[in-house]
């Protein structure tokens, strides 16, 4: 493939910004997340009898579709077989798989019929660690002939997966250990890929870089920048785990966006269905507030420009933060993402452009408010005592040219050379 017709298949993923991971098997009949195999070391027998009673009765790849739609996401993407080696499909390399169980179907295929349905965007995760098969890892690593022989029966998983689906637009790989990118031969991998989909998208966790960076449980985007795609799941767990009612609020999803927005990358946020394939409640819940959240307000969050900052350096960098809540920018246009509403006035600093017009957003209507800039302070009044908007509230600065926002630790910028925060590398977060 040219690098002309590479580059623009990315296109839709670096500004997709949001979608649903799924991670469902066996597993979820046991309520204790997707590692519950290798973790409780339960018996490779006595775990395939799971297969007996996973009916997967309630997973409706409709209502998933629908629910993806709604919550405001663009694509998703399905765990096709996690690291116990159990397939959601019908496949000729082995009987351990949905369609050789008491559910007796296909879900990937009508998770693929479902997504392009309503033009969703349709990623297919594979792991390519296998608990279940023989020879397994392990095996691969003790022996030459075991890991010719593994790596064999890797490539025709993938092989079989990506004829099977064909077009999909991303394959997901996952549980790359215990290789690198050699011992995974993952170039010749990659290259078997692509001569079937040729404008598929891949991931980086064969070993080699791909085509997006995945970063797991945080959002800080790669540096230098490249597409990316922050993988945070509903609660702490990928697997349903039953115990664990750690669910994130709308709120913390809304800051979420922000991060992916400033960054130019995707927030992949992830549902472990129930044992019978039902979404939990409060994965539903949490979907469609933040969705009915991003209708009102998607102009800050989608199609944005970067807006990042660096601790240390200011060339190159146009971001910082306020004390009420985050900014995004799009062209000549600011937009503050007020977190904590601070009553009938707001005032932040450090804005190195001029204000045309503040408006305040709003679910039904927008308005104007009044503002008074003082060089590159601001100060917005004649607003609500509470907040207008129980998310999040919006105020979106039209600017006369794009925004950019600098402060220091200092009470003025110095006229010298200087940190922008920390004058050494530090182990803040930020």
């Amino acid at each position: 493939m040219t690098t002309k017709v590479r580059n623009a298949s990315k296109n839709w993923f670096a500004q997709a910004r949001y979608g649903m991971f799924i991670h469902y098997g066996l597993y979820s009949l046991l309520e204790r997340g997707e590692w519950v195999l290798n973790r409780e070391e339960i018996p490779l027998a006595e775990y395939k009898q799971l297969a007996n009673r996973f009916t997967a009765i309630k997973f409706d790849a409709d209502f998933i579709c629908d629910l993806a739609v709604r919550g405001g996401m663009r694509y998703i993407v399905l765990t096709t077989m996690h690291h116990d080696g159990f397939r959601l499909y019908d496949t000729k390399l082995t009987d351990f798989c949905t369609t050789r169980t008491a559910a007796g179907r296909d879900l990937v295929g009508e998770l693929v019929k479902a997504a392009r349905k309503r033009k969703l965007r349709i990623g297919l995760y594979h792991s390519l660690n296998n608990w279940h098969d023989k020879p397994d890892a392990v095996d691969a690593l003790e022996s030459k002939a075991a890991y010719a022989t593994f790596i064999k029966n890797t490539f025709a998983r993938i092989r079989e997966l990506v004829t099977k689906y064909n077009p999909i637009d991303v394959l997901w790989y996952d549980g790359w250990w215990p290789f690198d990118a050699k011992g995974w031969c993952a170039a010749e991998m990659n290259e078997m890929v692509r001569k079937i989909q040729p404008c598929i998208l891949l991931n980086g966790r064969n070993g080699l870089p791909g085509d997006f960076a995945t970063p797991e449980g945080h959002l800080a985007g790669p540096q230098p920048w490249r597409p990316w795609e922050a993988c945070i799941t509903t609660n702490s767990s990928w697997g349903y785990c039953r115990s664990d009612n750690a669910w994130k609020t709308p709120g913390q999803l809304v800051d979420m966006f922000i991060t992916v927005a400033q960054g130019n990358g995707n927030l992949l946020l992830n549902i472990g269905p129930c044992g019978d394939g039902s979404a939990p409640k409060q994965a539903q819940k949490l979907i469609m507030t933040a969705g009915d959240w991003l209708r009102c307000y998607s102009e800050c969050i989608f199609d944005t420009d970067r807006f990042i900052m660096h601790p240390q350096e200011r060339e190159g960098y146009n971001g910082d933060w306020a004390m009420q809540g985050s900014f995004t920018i799009k062209g000549n246009t600011l937009y503050m993402l007020v977190r904590r509403w601070p009553g009938e006035s707001l005032t932040f600093g450090g804005l190195q452009c001029r204000i045309k017009k503040a408006t305040l957003l709003g679910r039904t209507k927008h308005r104007l408010v009044k503002f008074v800039q003082q060089g590159t302070r601001v100060m917005v009044t004649g607003l609500p005592k509470t907040s207008p908007d129980p998310v999040c509230p919006v105020l979106r600065f039209d600017c006369d040219r794009p925004p950019s926002v600098y402060q220091t630790g200092g009470l003025r910028i110095p006229n010298v050379k200087h940190p922008h925060y920390d004058p050494v590398q530090s182990d803040i977060k930020y």
